[in-house]
């Protein structure tokens, strides 16, 4: 699963890139993947990756709101950077990839927390993931 981590990290990358840029994160992933093929130094870009990146941006906007409308006592605008595309990656992963369990979701998302964010950070994450995990089977039928 060291794969699967490493994917994720770069997706969070990426949309944290897209987000300080104010660029669109596709535009930022195939930079990225421009960049893995001409220049050695750089790692690729896995399919994982991709799919995590891609699968946000169809769903960015939902994911927006769906943030917005659970992260008690925060705009998305004033929510740290980090956590923000931590949680856009997570709620993405969490509600429209299958194949991952809940678990790992939010477990993957905390780790990414306590290495890029503040010490208060995981906790705020591990909330408001576990709570669009509890509603996850009604956020699914509005999709």
């Amino acid at each position: 699963m060291a794969a699967r981590n490493t994917a994720r990290k770069r997706a969070f990358q990426i949309l944290f890139e897209g987000d300080q840029r104010g660029a669109d994160v596709r535009t930022v992933l195939a930079d990225w993947v421009r960049h893995s093929r001409t220049d050695p130094r750089q790692p690729p870009v896995s399919e994982y990756t991709m799919q995590l990146v891609e699968g946000y941006a169809d769903h960015a906007k939902r994911i927006d709101e769906l943030i917005s409308q659970y992260a008690v006592g925060w705009t998305l605008d004033r929510m740290p950077v980090v956590d923000r595309n931590i949680l856009r990656l997570g709620a993405y992963e969490l509600i429209w990839v299958d194949e991952t369990p809940d678990a790992v979701v939010l477990d993957e998302m905390v780790q990414l927390a306590k290495e890029f964010s503040t010490d208060e950070s995981p906790s705020f994450i591990n909330g408001l993931l576990g709570r669009l995990k509890e509603l996850k089977p009604s956020l699914r039928r509005e999709a």
